[in-house]
């Protein structure tokens, strides 16, 4: 069978969908969309994701079919919302059926020969699939950043438990290690220094090829370490997802690195999401619990939102960086390309995409966006990645489509500041 994954309500989740459909944030070892193509393994998949993500998803997944209406109809398919945490069975999924969480469509399995309208084609799917055989679905919905960060803890365990141990090592001798020894996986390519200890007491471990573990770090399961990612002097503690080719040291609890991000030093980083391209400069910390318990309301594209959990940090989008001693409110969001210099205090909750914190202050980038492009040339070449012409083309779509979300947060920075 063939599949394919859609995106929708995309805009709950930013900052972290500016430059990725939702179905690509990373929770447990796996984004949505590759947990999915791993457990159906389809001859083909394609996508379907918002106009303007078209040209950089299509250049990093030369196999995907992307918003190909012809292809979806010439096969019989399984539609997958990317929201869709678990909930898929592998078997009995016959043509004509869907699905259901409440009233959101989880999945169906589209019959060939369905054509869908193409002036708003995941509209005309939930139209269609209202008229399947209906039944109601497993899994969880996630409707905001925080739910990817509250099941990551979870995830991390049921993909442990999934994965085959292909390329397994041996736990060297000098490695502590505390509970179960077969809820720890390490790649046989893996690099552990002595005085490193692993507890897989409350939840497994996965170390990916690559990753290299220096002396005096502490791992606690469940947590994931990804590909090339190097810990120095680490307290990682449970509920953790370190993503590919990232550097990482100090405490974390608790959060989702997606991959090419730097957290070197100290500093404490919980419940949070932190996108690629990040760099969290020495001792950059993050509140993630109120000093009165309550619940933490965060900023998504400027609307507050009242998060209903006592326990949230902050969520930073891509090429952000932070220099030295930058604290960070409790529910914190920040932009793409934003820089952060701090004033020696608090940094305000709510700071846009293109902005920067100059000496306490928030502002737009003095020069627009032409300084954070080079650097984000200068990031990526260090890891041997290139920022394309497409990827440019949708940094700067951003840019424009945040401009009433970035004056709305400054004139608020202002009037609060001339009380």
């Amino acid at each position: 069978m063939r599949l394919a994954v859609y995106e929708d309500h995309s805009e709950q989740f930013s900052p972290l969908t500016l430059l990725r459909p939702v179905f690509e944030l990373r929770c447990g070892h796996f984004s949505l969309r590759e947990r999915l193509v791993r457990q159906f393994k389809p001859e083909e998949w394609g996508v379907f994701l918002r106009p303007e993500l078209v040209d950089t998803y299509a250049e990093s997944h030369s196999d995907a079919h992307v918003n190909d209406l012809d292809w979806l109809a010439e096969e019989t398919t399984l539609v997958v919302n990317g929201r869709l945490l678990g909930g898929v069975p592998n078997q009995d999924l016959k043509p004509g059926t869907a699905a259901w969480l409440g009233d959101e469509l989880a999945w169906c399995c589209v019959p060939a020969g369905t054509r869908l309208s193409s002036d708003d084609p995941i509209a005309a799917l939930k139209k269609v699939a209202g008229n399947f055989d209906s039944q109601p679905a497993s899994g969880t919905m996630l409707q905001r950043p925080w739910d990817v960060v509250n099941h990551n803890l979870e995830q991390l365990t049921a993909d442990f438990r999934g994965r085959l141990r292909e390329n397994a090592g041996e736990i060297p001798d000098y490695v502590g290690v505390v509970g179960n020894r077969d809820d720890i996986f390490i790649h046989k390519t893996a690099e552990i220094e002595p005085y490193v200890v692993i507890n897989a007491t409350h939840g497994p471990v996965w170390i990916e090829s690559g990753a290299k573990i220096q002396a005096f770090t502490r791992l606690e399961g469940p947590c994931y370490i990804g590909q090339d990612s190097q810990l120095f002097r680490a307290n990682v503690r449970e509920g953790c997802s370190i993503g590919p080719v990232c550097r990482v040291g100090g405490e974390i609890e608790e959060s989702i690195i997606h991959g090419y991000a730097n957290k070197y030093h100290d500093g404490f980083l919980g419940h949070s999401y932190i996108c690629p391209w990040v760099n969290l400069g020495a001792v950059s910390t993050n509140s993630d619990l109120k000093n009165d318990y309550s619940a933490v309301r965060v900023p998504i594209g400027g609307e507050i939102v009242d998060s209903g959990s006592t326990k949230v940090g902050c969520f930073i989008g891509d090429h952000s960086k932070t220099a030295i001693g930058s604290f960070f409110n409790t529910g914190t969001s920040v932009g793409i390309m934003s820089l952060i210099l701090p004033g020696g205090q608090l940094l305000p909750k709510h700071i846009p995409s293109y902005s920067r914190v100059w000496k306490g202050h928030l502002e737009p980038l003095p020069d627009r966006y032409d300084s954070a492009i080079s650097t984000a040339h200068y990031a990526m070449g260090r890891r041997e990645q290139t920022l394309t012409p497409a990827m440019e083309r949708l940094l700067k779509f951003v840019y424009e489509n945040t401009t009433k979300e970035r004056d709305m947060a400054l004139n608020r920075w202002q009037e609060r500041n001339r009380k």
